[in-house]
């Protein structure tokens, strides 16, 4: 046993000390503009308020970058409430995606977008106004952050951290 024992260990050491230890590169110049964003706390965690809570819900999103850059990088988020019916939240009945001073952000297909002011590493924020709808029952709506790839840039997703699903109670 103790035979075995030995030549497992002599085994386990050249095995790593033989390993060729390479030079790997700082970065890659493909993922040069390759960038992401994603929901902080970095999961996908379900999010419930109350209708008649006033101030604006505040989601978070992380852009990460380790350059500065002569273009500003767009990261995009879409509304969805498919998935919810017949419980689905209403933009404009239920609540509205708005600025930080609350002003109604328009969108014609529940498409918004985020600004990275020179692809410089920043957190930004969605956020939310709930409306304070009197109908009963539970509503529900999403928010996820979706890949925008450009001829610039690409503002991808981490699959972990990518939806935010609110219950409004």
């Amino acid at each position: 046993m103790k035979k075995i024992f030995a030549i497992i260990t002599v085994a386990s050491v050249l095995l790593f000390t033989s390993c060729e230890k390479r030079d790997y590169p700082a970065g890659l110049e493909e993922m040069e503009h390759h960038y992401y964003a994603i929901f902080v706390p970095n999961n996908n965690t379900n999010v419930v308020v109350q209708r008649t809570q006033t101030e604006l819900l505040k989601f978070p999103v992380q852009f990460y970058s380790n350059f500065t850059r002569g273009y500003d990088a767009v990261g995009k988020y879409v509304l969805t409430t498919a998935a919810y019916e017949p419980a689905a939240a209403v933009r404009g009945v239920d609540f509205e995606i708005v600025d930080r001073n609350g002003n109604v952000l328009p969108s014609s297909d529940t498409t918004y977008t985020l600004v990275f002011p020179q692809a410089k590493k920043v957190v930004d924020t969605i956020y939310v106004k709930l409306l304070n709808n009197p109908a009963p029952g539970t509503r529900k709506m999403e928010l996820r952050m979706i890949e925008n790839q450009t001829d610039q840039f690409y503002v991808d997703i981490f699959s972990t951290a990518c939806r935010r699903p609110v219950e409004i109670r």
